[in-house]
This record gives structure tokens, C-alpha cells and sequence, in this order.
């Protein structure tokens, strides 16, 4: 939809919309329509903010644990230093 701008007798900037005859099918003030269009995400955006989404959704993964030396196996190794 491709917008054409103009001038109000005021002097105030206005946003025009034309159908396919070429007449006015919208008219808006300039800082009406770019107020809509500030408010609007972009597809772009939208595509991010999913992907986003997902990460945080997604369960993380577990950590495996290092398994600890038997305790026999530690003791018997201090006492072959000791001798």
C-alpha cells in the first residue's frame, strides 16, 4: 500500500492512500499514520521475537556429572605414597 504525501491548507503533512481508480481511499495526518506505524512490529521482528521464544522454551540440557573416585581406590594410593 503505497502512500503519497501532501500538504493540508494548514500546513500540516498528510498521508494519502488511492485506490485503484486513483481516487483518496485514506487520508491521514502524518503524525497519526506514523504513530500506527511505529506501534506495528515488522516481519522481521516478528520472525525474531519466535525464535526467541523457542530458545527460552526449549529445556536445556543436563550437565553430567564427573563421577567421584571410589574412596578404597584414594585411600590405597595415599598409603603406596607413604611407603
Amino acid at each position: 500500500m503505497a502512500r503519497t504525501t501532501h500538504r493540508s491548507s494548514t500546513g500540516t503533512k498528510l498521508y494519502a492512500v488511492r485506490d485503484t481508480e486513483g481516487q483518496f481511499k485514506d487520508i491521514q495526518t502524518f503524525k497519526k499514520a506514523h504513530g500506527q506505524d511505529v506501534q506495528r512490529d515488522s516481519m522481521a521482528e516478528k520472525m525474531a521475537d519466535k525464535k526467541m521464544a523457542a530458545k527460552k522454551k526449549a529445556p536445556a540440557k543436563k550437565k553430567v556429572a564427573m563421577k567421584a573416585a571410589p574412596k578404597k581406590a584414594v585411600a590405597k594410593k595415599k598409603a603406596a605414597r607413604k611407603k
